[in-house]
Parts: structure tokens; sequence; C-alpha cells
């Protein structure tokens, strides 16, 4: 583990990118975007949409999440992807929050949660669902005490594994940062991709202590075009739209164009969103069942795009693993010590693939088990 460095999500993504293989690895979909959205972004070439856009965002776009989620637009800023407005978040956090504090998020961890403290030399938390996948609040409420947090994150359905936050649970999570102070970041890049109960998060209502961040790159299956958005409080969008000016500057026009004539013509994607939506729902489930089969654990996902499944009992590291079945089988996956210290026995598997590719995979997985 020492010896790879970076991002091990890259490092076996990549793996398949310059030897070949099937890419179970990084949370890249399978799946053509909106056939309507390529024809839109075709016939905008040859507009005048190649100069920078506003650096809040394209009008249009901002217009429509407006009347998407009846926020004022004000609160509103198109960034480059979530990713970006993530470190956005927390080097806007640093220069406001004066004491020396630690950032919070729900193990296991996507890589950005306990990393981004990492590189900006802030103390981290990996906080532990207990055995049924909840939250105990009064520990929840002292760690955050104890170890000063002042800055969580939190995703829904989660990444690597796919919990839906219950209203309840959402709740009691914002009276508690509320009461102390905390600034919580909601994470809903995959909110739309849930599996039978939709994530709740409380925008509608403006609080101090509320962020939310999203993007269209998973729910549109467009994860290169990197256009993201986040909704901030009036009184801190100034602040941070001034950072974001020397940092992200604005995110490519015409993407931003067509994003914005797509929604305005698909009911926000409703349609390719819902059929993904089951696409997704499926996979999960056939995939389940078939490494089941083969002696793995899955644990009992609500959305998103991955399994996080057990080893089979003779498998004890999942980096060795992972790292193994490439060589062997070229099927990359993910070992699960990179989200969490718990998950030493434990792999990340994206789902968003064809079933064609998924069959296959599972067939080599289950050679390279048999071998051993």
């Amino acid at each position: 583990m020492d010896k790879l460095k970076g991002s091990l999500i890259s490092f076996m993504a990549n793996k398949v990118k310059t030897n070949g293989g099937i890419n179970l690895a990084q949370g890249i979909p399978a799946f053509n975007p909106p056939k309507e959205l390529l024809d839109i972004l075709q016939k905008n070439v040859f507009n005048n949409l190649h100069q920078y856009a506003p650096g809040t965002g394209n009008n249009f776009l901002l217009q429509k999440l407006e009347e998407h989620y009846n926020i004022s637009k004000k609160r509103f800023l198109i960034v480059n992807g979530a990713t970006e407005a993530l470190s956005l978040l927390v080097t806007y956090f640093l220069k406001t929050i004066n004491d020396k504090f630690s950032i919070l998020a729900f193990d296991p961890v996507y890589e950005s949660y306990k990393h981004l403290p990492r590189i900006f030399n802030i103390p981290f938390v990996a906080f532990n669902l207990d055995k049924n996948n909840n939250i105990n609040f009064e520990e929840l409420e002292q760690s955050i005490k104890e170890n000063n947090v002042k800055l969580i994150f939190l995703a829904s359905p989660g990444n690597p594994f796919g919990k839906v936050w219950t209203k309840k649970e959402v709740d009691i999570l914002v009276e508690i940062c509320t009461k102390n102070g905390v600034y919580l970041v909601f994470d809903a890049v995959y909110s739309d991709l849930y599996f039978d109960n939709k994530p709740y998060f409380p925008l509608n209502k403006e609080n101090e202590y509320i962020f939310y961040v999203n993007a269209f790159s998973k729910k549109f299956s467009i994860t290169g075009w990197r256009i993201g958005y986040l909704i901030a409080p009036e009184s801190h969008m100034a602040a941070i739209t001034d950072i974001h000016d020397y940092t992200g500057l604005c995110s490519p026009s015409i993407l931003q164009q067509a994003i914005a004539e797509y929604v305005d013509l698909s009911d926000f994607g409703a349609d390719y969103t819902k059929k993904l939506r089951e696409k997704l729902k499926t996979n999960y489930t056939l995939l389940s069942d078939k490494i089941e089969q083969l002696g793995f654990k899955p644990k009992n996902a609500q959305g998103g795009y991955f399994i996080w499944t057990e080893l089979p009992y003779k498998f004890s590291n999942g980096l060795d693993f992972a790292l193994d079945l490439y060589e062997k089988e070229k099927v990359a996956v993910v070992p699960g010590i990179h989200f969490s210290e718990n998950g030493k026995n434990i792999i990340r598997i994206n789902i968003a693939r064809n079933n064609d590719e998924i069959n296959e995979a599972v067939k080599r997985i289950k050679n390279y088990i048999s071998e051993l």
C-alpha cells in the first residue's frame, strides 16, 4: 500500500486504459449520454460559445436550476465538476474558520473527503456506522466536540457504500450541526440514482450551515464534461465566488449551454434518468447475486454506482486480490482499504456497465477464484 501513491481508483482504472481489460474500478458509465443532449451539442459547435462563460455560470442554466430547485439562482455557482466544489469549500472554510478544526465523514469514506484534508493539512475523522449501517448520534456529537469538527461531508447515496440517509437521520444531523456550528456539505452526485427511496435534502429553507454539491456527470453519463454546481447560503456566496474566480474561473461554455437547452426540453432529463436508475438497480441485483454465489458478501446498498463487498473467506487482503485479479484476468476493481481502515478484506465494484461486460467480468472472477 505504501508503495502505491495517489488514488487507487485511478491506479486500477489506468491499468485498463493502458493495457486493456474490464474497468469495474472507476465510476465510469458504459452508457451513452442522452441522444438529444448530443444533438444539441453538435448544433452548438458552430455558435459563438467557445470563449469564457460567466464565472458564476451560464445564465440559462442557472435559470433552469432555479426553476428545478425553486431556489434563487443567486445561491448557485457552476463549477468544474463536484470535485472542484468540494475543494472550493475546503479552501473557503480554511479562510473563514479562525481556529484549527477537523473534517468528518462517514466510513467508508469517498476518497476526496479524506484526501482533501490531507492536502490542506487538516485533521480528518472517519466516523463508523454501526452493524446495521445506522448512526449513533450521541457518539457522533461527542466526536464532533472532542475533535473540534467544523465541516462534515455526507453523500446520499454514498460512495463506495450506497447508503441512502432517511429524512429522520438527515434532520437529526442538521440539528446537531446547527447547534454546534458545524458546516454540513451534502454531496448529491448520485441522488437521482437511488434504487427505491429518493434521498432527502433540506434545501428549501436557507440555513447558514448547509451546503449542497451536485453534478450532471452521473445522471447524464457525461463524466468527462465536468459540469457541476454548488448551492450555498447567499451570505457565503460572494466570498466563495471570489475564490472560484482565481481557481476554477468558469466551466466550459458550450457544455453548459448544451446542458441548459437539454434540461429545458426534457423535464430536467427525467426520462433518461429514470431508465438509468432502473438499469443500475437491475445491475446491482444481477451482479450481487452472481458474486454472492462465488462466496462474496455484498453489503446492502440503496443506490449509486457500486457494490461494496467482503471477499470470499479464503481471501483476506483486498489490495492483493485487486492487483492479482487484474494481472491474471484483466478485471480492475478497487481495494476497500482505499476508503476505510476497516476495508482490508473488501473491494468496490462499479455496476454502471453493460450486461455483457458484467457477465464476462463475473466469468473471469470465477476463473480466478477457482484456480487458487
